[in-house]
């Protein structure tokens, strides 16, 4: 059986940065990149809100950055998806695919939390290219465009609401009659001129040119009946479900499913786990807040070792 001091599950910024301050703490972190490795920053295309970036910088070539950053100084990767845990004592048992089975002495969990999808034609093809599911990541392209938000939520009203700093026009797209958002937060978007609603509308397909989006068809929940809004970009609000399936029943994890992290730390009711990035962060849910918690989950780790006397000739790499 491998193993090991510390593994990072996930490769996000979060997991990605922990992995960089974990290499450079000599601790050999092995990180596992399950099956989007980079996270969502993979699927943008222009990042201009990172810092040190001020022409920004492609997701997808951000996240190779770290990913390198972090094996120069030590880290290991590993491609794979994690089925199993067993965070009963120490050493942790984590299984890889099904059949690698690793001992570690500490976890740092960053599997993030994948954006809900509507599940219609063209939706995913279409994301960096109209279609987002982060209004602070994406708001400031569609300065001056016709937008429209999808959901019925206190998420969705958020954003329709933020879009309207850039937008010419916000179009709210929601499948029921009614919302299900917070009157507050219905009256707040309802007030705002510029944004117009779309109730009892199902989506069904994104339409584009074959570079950007053009529209989206719709059909009436009622009738039946289709038609399309025409729009430059869609933004899909219609929640997140953070990647904690595999750890039910073994760490506190709140009613959504994120993990649960004891104040300002990054520890979680399992001594020697813990969690950085969306998987605890329902609020923020920004790279560079992602890669901050990342940081400290490293330095959380590091300290958490040195107090429990785990060595670098303790373990096996």
């Amino acid at each position: 059986m491998k193993k090991q001091r510390v593994m990072i599950l996930g490769t996000g910024p979060a997991g990605l940065t922990a992995a960089i301050y974990a290499a450079r703490a000599n601790l050999a972190p092995l990180v596992i990149e399950g099956n989007e490795p980079g996270g969502q920053l993979t699927l943008t295309t222009d990042v201009e809100n990172f810092p040190g970036f001020p022409e920004g910088v492609m997701g997808p070539e951000l996240m190779a950055n770290m990913r390198a950053q972090a094996e120069r100084f030590g880290a290991q990767f590993e491609t794979g998806w994690v089925t199993d845990v067993d965070l009963s004592k120490r050493p942790f048992k984590v299984t890889v695919n099904d059949t690698d089975v690793y001992e570690t002495e500490s976890i740092i969990l960053s599997t993030g939390a994948s954006s809900k999808r509507l599940g219609i034609e063209n939706e995913i093809e279409m994301t960096g290219r109209g279609v987002s599911t982060c209004a602070t990541c994406d708001g400031f392209f569609f300065r001056g465009k016709k937008i429209i938000v999808v959901g019925g939520g206190d998420s969705a009203m958020e954003e329709a609401t933020f879009l309207t700093k850039f937008a010419t026009e916000v179009v709210l797209v929601h499948r029921r009659h009614e919302l299900r958002a917070s009157k507050v937060m219905q009256e707040r978007a309802r007030n705002n001129p510029k944004i117009r609603f779309e109730l009892g509308m199902v989506p069904e397909l994104v339409q584009h040119d074959g570079q950007k989006v053009t529209g989206l068809l719709v059909a009436d929940a009622t009738s039946g009946e289709k038609k399309t809004l025409e729009t430059d970009g869609i933004f899909v609000a219609i929640g997140h479900l953070p990647n904690t399936a595999f750890l039910k029943g073994q760490i506190d994890l709140d009613p959504v499913g994120y993990v649960k992290t004891i104040g300002v730390t990054s520890a979680t009711n399992v001594e020697g786990v813990f969690a950085c990035g969306d998987v605890m962060d329902s609020r923020y849910r920004q790279a560079i807040t992602a890669a901050g918690s990342g940081c400290k989950a490293a330095l959380d780790v590091e300290k958490f070792l040195e107090e429990v006397g785990v060595h670098e000739d303790s373990v096996t790499v």
